[in-house]
């Protein structure tokens, strides 16, 4: 069975797809638990290659190779070159982001019937394919398979914002488009340049010729050429993570698309970013990535910073925490950046600290605006004294955002800051001002929503007990990651292994 694991676990929501066109798009409540059941099997999958994990199990036993289709002529020679076959592997990081992937696309199906008011239909499918997409972004083991996984999610995303989004969602939907449409065109040329020069897409394929080079090129890629590939590559995968300046079009869809959607968004789909930086950025192009690093740095200290000074600047509770997730994602690249195993692997921690605490931020977000209506800190005070549990959890996810010891922040935060000071101490010192800032932005919204005189009148209702499990659930990862770090290390390590001896170090 292990062959088929993989494309089970990609394809598995196409079940929930399938059961859905069968049902009446009035019939609500056999769409909800459909939209919900079809996020079902990837988690089981999921758990499944976690324990064969634990187990001992080679991930290699699970790899898929089929023939798809073929390019070009076919001589001998040729019907090795410009095949591309339908390729699946895993390894320590995928299985990461696959088991992210799984735990928040159910939860966020649950939360969506909380949260969603219409057009149960279309939306669990387009959730479903959001997530299938995002399965096979992270499993994919060629380039134009991994793109057409990439596209997959694009165009999910688009039709969820614009649907299912608030007030501005066309807006959001349409900058999400541009902004994601141009990564993808700088990607696809990376990936055509590539194919053509080298004549296969294959990842682990592509690592050894690119480090050979002469005669196992079909066609000569120069030192420039190498350089601007690498440049493409940070590009597309800047404007997905984001880095600054590419980063107005995430504001966007964090205010505008439903919390559910943003939950996935902020979660999972801004890390595939950075999961492309690391796969493709430094698994392909490992000098270049060498000699970029102190840039790649600095512009994790810029991020850092500049996310932080403006979510220090924001009174709406949803554009502090889409600009803390900008903050945040300069974490990772700092990490990246210090080109050690400290760093490398706190940037790992922090993409799925950052995943869980940002999905349990935005689940909250939700809650709290079918209440009052408002996500403006202006209009929001003495949360505390009529909805405690929900500000108990808010205040939780608040001091894990900001790195306490004992939740999974602290732990990604300690070790990219370690591997930066041990490479770049001056760049990593100016990065500390933004822990201050984190702490004083996080502290000022969080505390200015829960303490002081009540602002709204009306009689708000405390989480109910499916809304507090939900948010309860993604607190217990988030706690369990801070103590048991293990967890995590494990898968990563071997990976990490092989990214510093692809950097020769």
């Amino acid at each position: 069975m292990n062959p088929y694991i993989l494309s089970l676990l990609v394809f598995s929501p196409l079940l929930g797809i399938a059961g859905l066109l069968f049902v009446s798009k009035n019939n609500e409540n056999a769409l909800k638990r459909l939209g919900i059941l079809g996020t079902i099997p990837p988690l089981i999958l999921t758990i499944y290659l976690y324990s064969e994990y634990l187990s001992g199990t080679k991930f290699t036993v699970f790899s898929v190779f089929h023939k798809w289709f073929q390019l070009g002529g076919g001589g001998v020679r040729q019907s090795q070159l410009y095949a591309i076959p339908f390729e699946l592997s895993l390894n320590g990081i995928s299985l990461v982001m696959v088991i992210l992937t799984a735990i928040l696309s159910t939860l966020a199906a649950l939360a969506s019937v909380l949260q969603i008011k219409k057009e149960w239909k279309g939306y669990f499918i387009l959730l479903l394919l959001l997530e299938v997409g995002m399965l096979g972004v992270f499993l994919s083991q060629n380039l134009i398979l991994f793109f057409l996984f990439f596209e997959v999610t694009l165009v999910a995303m688009f039709f969820l914002i614009g649907k299912w989004g608030y007030f501005d969602k066309e807006k959001a939907a349409f900058s999400f488009l541009i902004y994601n449409g141009l990564g993808s065109c700088i990607l696809l040329f990376v990936i055509m340049v590539l194919f053509a020069r080298t004549g296969t897409a294959n990842i682990e394929i592509l690592g050894q010729i690119l480090s050979v080079g002469g005669q196992t090129l079909l066609a000569p890629i120069s030192t420039e050429l190498k350089y601007i590939l690498f440049t493409g590559i940070v590009i597309a995968f800047g404007i997905k993570l984001p880095i600054f300046p590419f980063h107005s079009w995430m504001l966007r869809v964090h205010v505008q698309a439903p919390p559910a959607i943003v939950m996935l968004h902020a979660g999972v789909l801004l890390k595939i970013g950075a999961y492309g930086l690391i796969r493709f950025g430094m698994g392909l192009f490992p000098g270049e990535f060498k000699e970029m690093a102190f840039w790649i740095a600095l512009l994790g200290v810029i991020n850092f910073l500049y996310g932080a000074w403006l979510a220090l600047q924001q009174t709406d509770f949803k554009l502090v925490l889409a600009y803390s997730s900008i903050s945040h994602m300069g974490i990772v690249l700092m990490g990246l950046g210090a080109l050690n195993t400290a760093g490398i692997q706190g940037a790992l921690f922090q993409v799925v600290s950052h995943g869980l605490i940002a999905a349990l931020l935005f689940l909250l977000v939700g809650f709290l605006y079918e209440r009052v209506g408002t996500t403006n800190l202006k209009e929001l005070g003495g949360l505390a004294k009529s909805i405690p549990v929900f500000s108990g959890i808010l205040l939780a996810g608040g001091m894990a955002s900001l790195g306490l010891p004992g939740m999974s922040g602290f732990i990604s935060e300690f070790m990219a800051f370690m591997g930066l000071f041990k490479t770049e101490p001056i760049l990593a010192a100016i990065g500390t001002l933004g822990i201050v800032l984190t702490a004083v932005y996080v502290l000022r919204a969080v505390l200015n929503m829960t303490f002081g005189a009540p602002k709204n009148e009306l009689s708000i209702a405390d989480l109910k007990p499916n809304e507090a499990v939900l948010a309860f659930v993604l607190l217990g990862f988030i706690i369990l990651i801070g103590v048991c770090p293990a967890i995590l290390e494990g898968p990563l390590q071997a990976e990490i292994a092989d990214m510093m001896t692809g950097i020769g170090r």
